[in-house]
């Protein structure tokens, strides 16, 4: 880590109530999830689709409420906290959504989508510095300050993405919490939003949580990564140790899944079978079991917990690593 935690979730839990075949369940979306970001880390969230990555974003933002833990927010406790601190954690904690489409207000324009949390704060002063600070923005995401006047079906795709960042960081906040922001790109545009996304971390001093299913595009971007599955973490580590010595059987399969220019650098023994269990039928003891090539008798009944492995800060929640 580069500085003070600023951030610090501790066991959180959320779960749904969900209905199937005219029954009614309570689904665990949240299962006990902890972690921490410093101030000017990005932490890499990554996980298949229903792994909780999304839930966990929304929850530490407030579009969601857990059932149980702690959220602190430089020290502060943030469930249960006063309008007050409440305000202040939403200028400082800020989103950007997966799609701009459905984020972005098709009746309003760019500038008053950006200058949004600064017209509900009373950050601007008057008209006139409203308007130099919206322009300002657009111009630190490469857009034109004449977009302020456009919708957002004027724009592209990327131009959108680069709209809900602009979003994000007027006022300027702690902390950014990016949801996917360039999974509905096209792979050139990924590279150019990463790329934005890195120069405002150095710019603005920024601490990131970068959630995605691309442990290719987390490896961009992030410092450390929480590997996610059924609404778990079962690994934590620095990226590149991740990257390059994977040790939970689901890491080491996400891992073998990234594309090589060279086969014979590929991943041996990280094979998954099958697709990962239901939410509404959750398998006893570890959720990976069932798909897992080196599971045992124990992993069917217990729940491993996360531990420390050697002396790089690494834990596993795994009973055969």
């Amino acid at each position: 880590m580069s500085g003070d935690v600023i951030l610090d979730v501790r066991e959180m839990m959320v779960s749904f109530s969900a209905r199937r075949a005219g029954r009614k369940y309570r689904v665990q979306a949240v299962d006990g999830v902890s972690l921490s970001l410093a101030q000017g880390e990005v932490l890499g969230i990554v996980g298949e689709s229903g792994c909780g990555k999304t839930t966990v974003g929304r929850t530490i933002v407030g579009l969601v409420q857990p059932g149980s833990g702690t959220i602190k927010f430089k020290g502060t406790e943030m469930i249960g906290a006063g309008s007050s601190s409440l305000r202040a954690m939403r200028l400082n904690v800020r989103m950007v959504f997966q799609d701009p489409n459905a984020s972005l207000n098709p009746r309003r324009t760019i500038g008053d989508s950006v200058a949004e949390a600064g017209d509900i704060s009373g950050f601007f002063k008057s008209r006139a510095e409203r308007s130099a600070a919206i322009a300002a923005t657009l111009t630190g995401v490469g857009l034109n300050p004449s977009f302020a006047t456009r919708y957002p079906y004027e724009l592209s795709g990327g131009q959108r993405q680069r709209v809900g960042i602009a979003r994000a960081i007027l006022p300027t906040p702690s902390i950014v919490i990016a949801d996917e922001p360039v999974s509905a790109l096209d792979v050139s545009v990924q590279a150019q939003v990463l790329n934005l996304m890195m120069d405002l971390r150095d710019q603005l001093r920024l601490s990131m949580l970068f959630i995605s299913h691309d442990l290719g595009v987390i490896g961009q971007i992030s410092s450390r990564v929480a590997v996610m599955y059924m609404g778990r973490v079962v690994e934590q580590a620095g990226t590149r140790t991740v990257l390059e010595h994977p040790l939970h059987p689901y890491t080491r399969a996400l891992v073998a899944a990234i594309p090589k220019p060279d086969p014979s650098k590929r991943i041996l023994g990280a094979i998954e079978t099958g697709e990962p269990p239901s939410l509404f039928t959750r398998p006893h003891g570890c959720a990976y079991a069932p798909r897992c090539p080196i599971a045992s008798d124990r992993c069917l009944v217990d729940v491993p917990t996360l531990r420390s492995v050697g002396t790089d800060g690494r834990t596993i929640a795994c009973h055969n690593v």
